[in-house]
């Protein structure tokens, strides 16, 4: 049986651990050819080896901070030489930083800016020149449910995830004429080490404003994101998906 990404090249950025490496496992798993950014080379390359060899799909490499846009260009220039096409993207990579607001500085905005927000542009005008020359595509970015609700303590980061809602629905808009959908999701509380980092009595606190009363896995974030770059949501662009499980901030 052949799976719902079968053929299809795709590049994840922030691949080498969390929500990133099990959306890279989830597209393998259904056939995608891969592209897996991180800045974890060592972690990526037994990331490719495990997913080449247990799925018989094809996984570049990318290692490079999202920041770095020359690394970038340099990226997408060997997608087109390997590849010669790019039919998925899904910017995961982000960073969160804690800071009430009296103690924000200028380097914590424009590195939380640059890695969740203009990174994500980035990507977007890189993939989407590809797309438009195929008349097909899909872009999911992360945004988060803390960009659509706010959360205290994170003015900065709930802006840049704000901001992700914002240039998907102006990019959805933008490329549906070029059949490219672009969709955002918003995840809840996720089941990864910076979840499981927070002090005891603040994780009880989390899942106790979750309705469904658990906390949410890699695997449905990364259902998702299969659900968005696959032929089943062909009528699909410009929406925010939360994977949260009812939460409320």
């Amino acid at each position: 049986m052949q799976g719902l990404l079968h053929d299809k090249v795709i590049l994840v950025t922030g691949a080498s651990k969390g929500i990133g490496r099990q959306i890279a496992a989830t597209f393998a798993t259904n056939g995608s050819h891969l592209v897996i950014n991180g800045r974890n080379e060592e972690s990526l390359t037994m990331l490719q080896q495990e997913l080449m060899e247990r799925y018989s799909v094809q996984v570049m490499v990318a290692p490079y901070d999202v920041r770095d846009k020359d690394k970038m260009k340099e990226t997408f220039t060997r997608i087109k030489a390997t590849f010669g096409r790019l039919d998925g993207l899904v910017n995961n990579a982000g960073v969160l930083r804690d800071r009430l607001l009296g103690m924000i500085d200028e380097s914590l905005i424009q590195d939380t800016f640059a890695t969740n927000l203009s990174a994500q542009i980035y990507h977007m005008q890189f993939a989407s020149r590809f797309m438009i020359r195929q008349k097909s595509g899909s872009i999911v970015n992360l945004s988060s449910i803390m960009g659509r609700d706010g959360a205290e303590g994170q003015v900065v980061y709930g802006a840049s995830k704000a901001g992700v809602i914002g240039a998907t629905k102006s990019a959805a808009k933008e490329l549906a004429p070029y059949n490219i959908r672009v969709n955002a999701i918003a995840p809840g509380f996720i089941d990864t080490e910076m979840a499981r980092s927070i002090p005891e009595n603040k994780f009880a606190e989390r899942i106790e404003s979750i309705k469904m009363k658990r906390i949410g896995t890699p695997e449905d974030v990364a259902n998702t994101a299969l659900y968005l770059c696959s032929d089943l949501s062909s009528y699909v662009t410009g929406q925010v998906i939360g994977v949260d499980g009812g939460m409320t901030i």
